[in-house]
């Protein structure tokens, strides 16, 4: 019988164990917990693995703990730009949308970009006019206000200065929430979310809406969803990677994903992790930071929610 199985994240970076209240790290995982929960019933029903991560990702967005949707950092110019993006493994359709505003689930943005657009990748002005086509309720600005990321603003509004997530030092967290899952039927997808890094200027992309950089999926091979430093996840095309592991080099999941994030991404001097699953719903979550909010389910019984090594 085939396996299925769905992996998260929430991120990672510099998660220094200690320095996080035990209350804060309960909140964590619970919000872990709801995403992963929700998600594996739908695959249990006979869902499929584009609906699986898409639900899932709704879900991390929805929650002000991590740096999507909801919980999006501000900009140098004080408000939010977020960026999505979604592929499915197994006609390799993807979606995904960047510097777009006041939308709750860009997530959902990028699927409808996938099944309701002749694109690929909307960005700004263009995303948000499509948005309107299609009716999205625009929120408030009010609702994505967040005392906490707006005081890590503060700390460094009108500097060159720029923060990933909520961190003490400069690189201490990447923001991002993802999902990859496998289906009953073995078809697989990936979604990742971001609201990008905290005083961000120039309109900067990181690597979350960028297919084959932090977000990818092939039934061939497998989908993947990447967190980390975005500058070099781009140039190391990390999400593809993996894949072109898995293709050319007949290596495992657990390997490709191996040699990626603890070889070839340290070796630019980037980091982070990724989540990646197999058709066969094999799963790999590694990182070569602190930490990554991470957490994974399988129909084959096991169950994980981690926040640290």
């Amino acid at each position: 019988m085939q396996t299925f199985s769905i992996a998260i994240h929430g991120g990672a970076g510099t998660l220094v164990k200690g320095m996080m209240t035990p209350d804060k790290e309960t909140a964590y995982k619970k919000a872990l917990d709801k995403a992963l929960t929700r998600a594996y019933q739908d695959l249990e029903s006979g869902g499929t693995a584009i609906e699986a991560v898409a639900l899932a990702v709704r879900l991390l967005e929805d929650s002000p703990l991590f740096n999507a949707g909801k919980g999006s950092v501000f900009t140098a110019d004080e408000t939010h730009e977020m960026d999505a993006s979604i592929m499915d493994g197994k006609n390799l359709k993807a979606g995904a949308v960047s510097l777009i505003t006041g939308i709750k689930n860009p997530i959902s943005l990028a699927r409808d970009v996938m099944e309701k657009s002749e694109h690929v990748f909307l960005a700004g002005k263009g995303a948000m006019q499509f948005a309107k086509k299609l009716d999205y309720l625009l929120e408030d600005k009010t609702y994505f206000y967040n005392e906490l990321r707006h005081q890590q603003w503060l700390e460094i509004k009108d500097t060159d200065d720029f923060k990933l997530d909520h961190s003490i030092k400069k690189n201490e967290k990447f923001g991002t929430v993802g999902a990859v899952a496998c289906d009953s039927n073995g078809n697989i997808a990936a979604a990742t979310s971001t609201g990008g890094m905290t005083n961000k200027k120039f309109g900067r992309v990181g690597d979350s809406p960028m297919i084959g950089s932090g977000n990818y999926a092939n039934n061939k091979t497998c989908a993947v969803s990447c967190t980390g430093s975005g500058e070099f996840f781009i140039r190391g095309v990390v999400a593809f990677d993996v894949s072109s592991l898995m293709e050319h080099k007949n290596m495992t999941i657990k390997d490709a994903a191996n040699e990626v994030i603890y070889k070839r991404i340290l070796e630019i001097g980037g980091d982070g992790g990724l989540i990646a699953v197999d058709k066969y719903g094999n799963i790999a979550m590694p990182f070569n930071t602190e930490g990554m909010y991470r957490a994974c389910k399988s129909s084959l019984g096991t169950k994980e929610i981690s926040i640290y090594k």
